[in-house]
This record gives C-alpha cells, sequence and structure tokens, in this order.
C-alpha cells in the first residue's frame, strides 16, 4: 500500500515531492532549555523508555501521580474571550470615539446639555453595537469549535508486580512515559514514540498544512530524509490516526508539545489596512477641530468684542465639523454586511473592521491544497518504459493496489491506490489470486502484492510500487538505462505529476513468508502518473477574483512543478516559481520586488509564507491569507486579514478573523465583495459629511465674522447636525453599482483631504450665496430679522445637503433601478424637513420663523447653480485613474 511518504517521494529526484514541506524542521518535539529533552527522533525506542524511566508495560498507578503533580496536566491554556466591560472599553480607543466622548464632556462643562446629551448617546451606541457584534461573531465562532479528545487509552499498572491494564482516562491526567494505544479515528493526544505499529497512517493536517495521511512506523534506525513531521517513529499531538493501530509512549505533555509551542508564536499584530487608513483620516480632522474653537474665540474676541459667551457656538461649530455619526455608520455598516455574510454564504467575521480590510484586499495568499485542488489525486497517464502510453502497467499497478489492501488488512486505501483502484477494472485484479502483501513503509517507500496468475502453476508473481528511486534501485538495469528511466521520472514530477514506478518478477512458489529482501531483481513495467483533481470551483473563483481587481499568489510546500500545472490547469499564469531556497537568498527589498511578479511560491515552511506576506504589505498591499493549520499561524497573523475554514485547528480558527463554512474560494469572493459594500457605503458617508461639514463651518465662521449676531444659534446647529446625521444612516444600506466593487477599496487620507476640501469650498461658496440672497430677501438684519437669517440659512443647509447626498453618493442611479434607495427616501426626508420646520409650531422655539417668499426663488437659482457645479466637479473625481 501506498502512503503520503511514497506520495512524498514519487517526484522524481526529489527528495520531498509534492506534498514535501520544504526545509529541514526544528530536530525536537518541544522547546529546550538547559538539559531539557533529548531529540527523541535520534534515539532507539529501547533508549526512549529509559530516558524516561519507562517500559513497554506502562507506568505504575502511584509513579503517574507523582510525575503528573510534577509535570502538570496534559492541557494547552485556551484563550478566553474578552468580557463586555473590556469589549466596550476597547472601543473607545477608536479616534473618533474618543473624540466625541471629550467633545461631549467639554459640552457639559459649558452646559450646553442638549448637545452633550446627544453626543454622549452616539458614543454609548456606537461602542454597544461594536462590542455586540464582536460577542456575536465570539458565540459564532464557538458553534463551529469541532470535538477534541477527551480520554486516551492508556497502560499502566496497579503495583510494580502487577500486569498492566488497559483502561481510559482523560487527556489531561496523561505523562512522559505513560504507555497509550492509538486506534483509527483517535486524536493523538501528546507527542508521542512509536513502540510498535501496524498499518498505521496519521493526518498531520493540522500540523504541516498536509492533504493525506502519514505513514508511521516504530522503526529504529529511520533514514535522516525530511524534517521534524517525516519522522516515522514520532507523531504529535493534534494529528489524528486515519488507519491501522499502534501502541507509543508519551514524550510531551502540555506546554512542552509542538502543538503547545505554536501558540506562544506571534504576538500582538500590526495594524490592518483598516486601522491605518481610519486613523489616518482620524488625525487630519482631529487638528482641524481642536484648532477650531480657539480660532473662533479668538477672532469673535478680536473683532467682534465678544468673550466666552461665544464657547457654547465655538463647541457647536466643531461638533458640525466631527462625522460624530462615524463610529455608528461603521459598525452598523459592518455589522449588517457580516450579519448577511453568515446567513448567505456562512461566512463568520469575528472581527469587524476584518470586513473593511476583506474590501481592501488586492493579494490573496493561499496554499494550493483544498482551495485550487481537492485533496484527491487521479490518474493521469500510464506510461511504459519508452515513455509510450500502455494501459498494461495500469493494469498492473490496479493489481497491486487491490491485493495490498485487502492481504495486508489495511482498512482502507489511500489516495494514491484509491486513486489507481478507481481508473481500473475490478475484474482486471480478481482476475490473479492473492498470496501475501508487504504494505508500504516510511523506509523502503514501495509496496509488493504476490498473486498467482492463471496458467502459471508453482510460480508467484511479485508486484512492486511506489518511489520510482525506491523501485528502480531494486530493478536488474545498467547504470545508463537507470540514469534514463530516472530522467523520463523526474520530466513528469516537473510538469506537476506525482509519479508511481511498477516492476514485475516471477518467483518460485513457496509456503515461506515473503519479506522485504525478496524486493529484488525486478523487472520495470513502466510508471503511473497522477495529477491533483481541480476544486471544482476554483477557476469560476479565480475569474471573479481577477474581475475584483484581487491578485492570487500560491504559496505551498508542494512541488514548484506541482503548483505551477495546478495553475495552468486553472488558465492561471504561475510564471517563474519561486522556491524557499531562492526566498532565502534575497533581502526583504528585493522579496518584495520580486514577489510583485510571483504567482507561485513553493517548498515553503511558515517562516517563508509570513515573510512573503510582510514583504506585500511594506510593498503598499492589503493581503488576505487562508490558512487552516498551526504551521499557518505566522501568516495569519503576518496578514491583513487571516481567513481560515471551519475546520481548521482550533488555534487557527483563533488567530483568523474570518472563518469560512467550507474551504472554498468562491466564499473568499463573496466575503470580498461583501467587505467592499461595507467600505464604499463608510467612505461614501465620509466624503459626503466632511465636506458638507467643513463648508458649512467655513461659511458660519466667515459670516460669523461680518454680522453682528452669531449666523445660527447653538441649538440650531444641534438640529441641523441631528437631522443630517439620521439622514446619513441610510448609507450603511444603501445599494451599490456593480463597477463599484471590481476595484479594493482603501480609505485614503490624501484622496480624502482633496475631496472634502474642494467640494466643502464648493458648500461654503453656496451658503455665502445664500447669504446675499437672505440680503435681498430680508431688510432688517438687526431686529427680528435675526430669526428670518436663522431660518433662510437652516433650510438652505439641510437642502445643500439633500442635494450632496444625491449626487456624490456611489450607489445606483436613477436609471439603474425602479425601487428608490434608502438614500433617496433620506435626502428627500432632510429637504421636507427644511422647508417645513421653520413654519412648525416647533420653529418659534429654535429662534427661527416664517420666511418671505421672494426668498424661495431666489434660494432655488443658488440650488440650481449650485447643482451644476456639483455635477462637473464630481465628473473630475470620477475620470478613470483618479486615486480612491
Amino acid at each position: 500500500m501506498t502512503s503520503v511518504p511514497e506520495a512524498a517521494a514519487t517526484c522524481g529526484t526529489d527528495p520531498a515531492g509534492p506534498g514535501g514541506r520544504g526545509p529541514e524542521q526544528p530536530a525536537d518535539t518541544g522547546p529546550r532549555t538547559g538539559d531539557g529533552p533529548p531529540p527523541w527522533h535520534g534515539l532507539t525506542s529501547l533508549q526512549v523508555l529509559r530516558h524516561l524511566d519507562s517500559g513497554p508495560r506502562g507506568l505504575v498507578e502511584a509513579e503517574a501521580v507523582e510525575r503528573l503533580a510534577g509535570s502538570g496536566p496534559n492541557t494547552v491554556p485556551s484563550w478566553s474571550t474578552a468580557s463586555w466591560p473590556r469589549r466596550l472599553v476597547r472601543s473607545l480607543r477608536d479616534p473618533f470615539t474618543a473624540v466625541l466622548l471629550c467633545l461631549g464632556l467639554v459640552s457639559a462643562v459649558v452646559a450646553a446639555w442638549g448637545t452633550a446629551s446627544v453626543i454622549l448617546s452616539l458614543v454609548v451606541v456606537s461602542c454597544v453595537l461594536r462590542a455586540g457584534g464582536e460577542r456575536r461573531a465570539d458565540r459564532s465562532v464557538a458553534a463551529l469549535r469541532k470535538l477534541v479528545a477527551t480520554t486516551a487509552t492508556v497502560l499502566r499498572r496497579p503495583a510494580e508486580d502487577e500486569p498492566p491494564r488497559s483502561r481510559e482516562i482523560p487527556v489531561d491526567e496523561l505523562v512522559p512515559g505513560d504507555v497509550i494505544r492509538l486506534g483509527p479515528g483517535d486524536l493523538v493526544p501528546a507527542d508521542v514514540r512509536l513502540l510498535r505499529a501496524s498499518g498505521l497512517t496519521v493526518h498531520q493536517a493540522p500540523l504541516t498544512g498536509e492533504s493525506a495521511p502519514v505513514a508511521k512506523q516504530a522503526v529504529d534506525v529511520p533514514e535522516p530524509r525530511g524534517g521534524l513531521f517525516d519522522r516515522p517513529q514520532l507523531c504529535f499531538q493534534g494529528s489524528s490516526v486515519a488507519s491501522g493501530s499502534g501502541t507509543a509512549v508519551v514524550v510531551s505533555t502540555g506546554p512542552h508539545t509542538r502543538f503547545a509551542a505554536t501558540r506562544s508564536g506571534p504576538g500582538q499584530r500590526v495594524a490592518s489596512a483598516f486601522d491605518r487608513s481610519v486613523h489616518g483620516i482620524s488625525w487630519v480632522l482631529i487638528r482641524f477641530m481642536l484648532l477650531t474653537p480657539p480660532l473662533v474665540l479668538m477672532a469673535n474676541a478680536a473683532l467682534r468684542g465678544r468673550g466666552f459667551e461665544t464657547l457654547p457656538f465655538a463647541v457647536a461649530v466643531a461638533v458640525g465639523l466631527t462625522p460624530e455619526m462615524l463610529p455608528v455608520i461603521v459598525t452598523t455598516a459592518l455589522a449588517r454586511g457580516a450579519s448577511l455574510l453568515a446567513r448567505d454564504h456562512r461566512v463568520i467575521v469575528k472581527r469587524l473592521p476584518a470586513l473593511h480590510d476583506l474590501g481592501a484586499v488586492d493579494v490573496l495568499c493561499l496554499d494550493k491544497t483544498g482551495t485550487l485542488t481537492q485533496d484527491r489525486p487521479v490518474v493521469h497517464r500510464a506510461l511504459d518504459a519508452r515513455g509510450e502510453q500502455d494501459p498494461e502497467v495500469l493494469r498492473w499497478a490496479g493489481v497491486n493496489a487491490w491485493w495490498t489492501l485487502h492481504l495486508a488488512d489495511l482498512p482502507v486505501p489511500d489516495a494514491l491506490d484509491e486513486a489507481v483502484l478507481d481508473a481500473v477494472e475490478e475484474d482486471e485484479a480478481l482476475e490473479y489470486d492473492g498470496v501475501a502483501a508487504l504494505p508500504f513503509d516510511a523506509v523502503r517507500r514501495l509496496s509488493t502484492a504476490v498473486v498467482r496468475r492463471p496458467g502459471r502453476l508453482g510460480l508467484h508473481t511479485l508486484v512492486v510500487k511506489g518511489s520510482p528511486e525506491d523501485v528502480l534501485e531494486r530493478c536488474t538495469l545498467t547504470e545508463g538505462e537507470r540514469a534514463r528511466l530516472l530522467a523520463l521520472a523526474a520530466r513528469e514530477a516537473a510538469s506537476g505529476l506525482r509519479v508511481l514506478a511498477v516492476a514485475t518478477s516471477e518467483r518460485r512458489a513457496r509456503d515461506r513468508a515473503y519479506t522485504p529482501v525478496d524486493e529484488r531483481g525486478l523487472t520495470l513495467v513502466g510508471f503511473v502518473t497522477l495529477r491533483d483533481t481541480l476544486a471544482p470551483t476554483a477557476a469560476e473563483a479565480l475569474e471573479v477574483l481577477a474581475d475584483r481587481g484581487v491578485t492570487v499568489k500560491i504559496l505551498t510546500g508542494d512541488h514548484p512543478g506541482t503548483a505551477a500545472r495546478a495553475c495552468r490547469d486553472l488558465g492561471l499564469d504561475p510564471g517563474v516559481v519561486l522556491t524557499a531556497d531562492t526566498v532565502d537568498g534575497l533581502t526583504d527589498g528585493e522579496l518584495a520586488v520580486a514577489a510583485r511578479s510571483t504567482t507561485v511560491f513553493a517548498r515553503c515552511a511558515p517562516e517563508h509564507k509570513a515573510r512573503i506576506i510582510a514583504a506585500l504589505r511594506a510593498d503598499g498591499h492589503t493581503t488576505g491569507f487562508l490558512g487552516d493549520g498551526v504551521n499557518d499561524l505566522p501568516a495569519l497573523h503576518a496578514a491583513d486579514v487571516g481567513i481560515c475554514p471551519r475546520d481548521a485547528v482550533d488555534v487557527a480558527r483563533e488567530s483568523a478573523d474570518v472563518v469560512l463554512a467550507d474551504k472554498d474560494l468562491t466564499a473568499i469572493a463573496h466575503a470580498i465583495t461583501s467587505g467592499r459594500h461595507s467600505s464604499v457605503n463608510i467612505a461614501t458617508y465620509l466624503r459626503i459629511t466632511l465636506s458638507s461639514n467643513l463648508g458649512n463651518v467655513i461659511a458660519m465662521l466667515v459670516t460669523g465674522l461680518m454680522l453682528p449676531f452669531l449666523p445660527m444659534l447653538p441649538a440650531q446647529i444641534l438640529v441641523q447636525n441631528l437631522c443630517f446625521d439620521a439622514a446619513q444612516l441610510a448609507f450603511a444600506f444603501e445599494r451599490l453599482r456593480p463597477a463599484a466593487l471590481r476595484a479594493p477599496t482603501v480609505l485614503q487620507p490624501r484622496y480624502f483631504l482633496r475631496f472634502i476640501t474642494g467640494f466643502g469650498l464648493l458648500g461654503a461658496a453656496a451658503d455665502l450665496a445664500t447669504f446675499g440672497v437672505l440680503a435681498l430677501a430680508l431688510h432688517d438684519a438687526a431686529g427680528s430679522g435675526q430669526a428670518a437669517f436663522h431660518s433662510g440659512w437652516f433650510t438652505e443647509n439641510l437642502l445643500t445637503q439633500a442635494l450632496v447626498m444625491l449626487l456624490l453618493r456611489t450607489g445606483r442611479r436613477a436609471a439603474e433601478g425602479a425601487t428608490a434607495s434608502p438614500v433617496r427616501w433620506a435626502a428627500a426626508g432632510l429637504a421636507v424637513i427644511g422647508l417645513l420646520l421653520p413654519l412648525s409650531p416647533l420653529g418659534p422655539l429654535l429662534g427661527m420663523t416664517a420666511l418671505p417668499v421672494l426668498y424661495y426663488p431666489l434660494l432655488a437659482a443658488v440650488l440650481a447653480l449650485y447643482t451644476v457645479a456639483l455635477v462637473a466637479a464630481r465628473s473630475r473625481y470620477d475620470r478613470p485613474g483618479t486615486e480612491r
């Protein structure tokens, strides 16, 4: 029977082959300090038992209890979730939320209780929404957790002179030196050294990312091939038994296991794209807001002789410049997008800002297996010794796979044998009578079936299948012929195929058992090549990602040819493949340059993946990484967005920002689209509110210095802001044009500053034009005309803000949908309030009065000119190539 080590050695002369893990892994099973544990893989089983002061019969119960007190329980500390108070306090670290809190406290100090209560309410609502969204995400992830091992079968003796007894004990009671038994389906409860094994294969995907099980054997002097996880005599906590059985001694428990060591790896994550962009915009505006009140106070004191009585007005102006609804809009938009993703596509967003980061992703890094390809190979073709197609080779490979499976008493075939059996007719294997079988092991790297052929009385046929190097070594060939055949296998491997060699030999029938010594003097039949099965949705998902402006890069431990072939089969140009050895020879700057044009990085160890992602981020890209194993933790931390499937190892799910129900690129494409939808709506809100607010503030400061009275009362500014803020909540629910989702969305401070300055000055010009209109329509600006002036400007401000919402939004145009968008309804409501509020009974309470009829046609003319200017300016900003 073949297994993953066979697959790992079937790509020409490459010792790691497809599925390999690149450079040598660390040579220990846990952290070592001083006179710590020895390298267990370098000791025989007897030496390991002696070092642990144990034996094949296990520990005595009293000794196990004593060791448990010394070594501690066999548990890995779990990561706890934050409490509600901690989540609320953490929400205050958002710059805008902190500024709003300060402005609210200042408003309370100057007795502006209405302003203070509204601002503090917005702070509370924002913090509750954000904390609630994160709590719901944590509950969803907790529901996705898989069951973990809770018990282990251990051999222990009640007393020194009594025989051992097999019993189930809680996993946390295991200690070094315990002898345990493993069977199909068992989770390996600690790091162990095998004492005996029969057909044992282990899934190590949580540790190494390998998709297929690895063969394990209780060998004492193995060949030093591959890394630590390739050692056939070692099994590690976090892996699971796929087939076979074994007996092993525990060598490391609790925090000393390899699994536990990975949990203390990367520390605090660097700032994500969302953090960087929002903080950049925040501090630009914070400077404006901090400067505004002193400027207003000094200008009024110098030009109008007003003192601290203008402080409430100065605070109101600073609040007017603040996008106070930003925390609520951001949280609502992201929470709504996360909720829709979980409901419609079963994608859980654990950290709400990660949804914005998904929208900004322009480089997606992932492994090949499970995303581009399935965990199942298929036969590509069968070649004879001349390199020509020959179905006879596949037939003999099927005979080997069938009888090895049945005569070696193996529960299930491995992935390669299963592919061979799927490609041949069952009757072809049943034409022969099975005699004996020698299953695959990690040292020989081949399997042998002994059969009796019809009409060949007195003869047995050995059918051998395995690694080309090991099979050809046992064939009767000249050196030149062996070199030619190895080159043929290497060429097939270089094209991305897995290669199995098949050979036969006739022997006299006998009753004596067959051993590996009989695997000599073989005649090569040919080679069977296998390729990875493509994931059914991968090609379509890659097209969608390319349409969304996302570049896919493959970071894999596989053979370069295997990864490149999968890319070509899916229509993705692999270009020049970089291997880990090449990456090691590059500086960080050189790697960033190379990564721009490289699609496939092969033979990557965990540290290579993290370094490549860091280089991409340093080059200005926003990166996402899809991983599912403990070995992916460094890359998950290094990326802006860490993504993992539901069946990933626990520690990977805890580290990831986004959890997928299935390891499917289509789900990632949906998540990126949803992230962009939320991000575009947030960016639209920011552009509109900041430009409108800046225009209002500039106009109020100018007119405040020109008039003998305040241009607007603090209460009127507060009501205006409340109306505008309530209307802009509609941006969190706005529908978008598909074209708006085709490029990564990044909140770039420089672009925003240019945008809000341009449109803010345009808005200020409209406000100052309204000042002229009011001067024509009103004749007494010093008496009762103050109320009319306040009313006119209040109405104009809300109408211009409604126009800005309609003309500067990124949603659907009128011709693209018959259904009115939420922003249209909100803008219409804002305009109605602006026109009717001064005429309502609330008008006099707010210091406003009815306006003369002449005002309205003059205002309509100003609004018409303002609309033309907005449309012209918007067309300039919408030109292709304009920075967003």
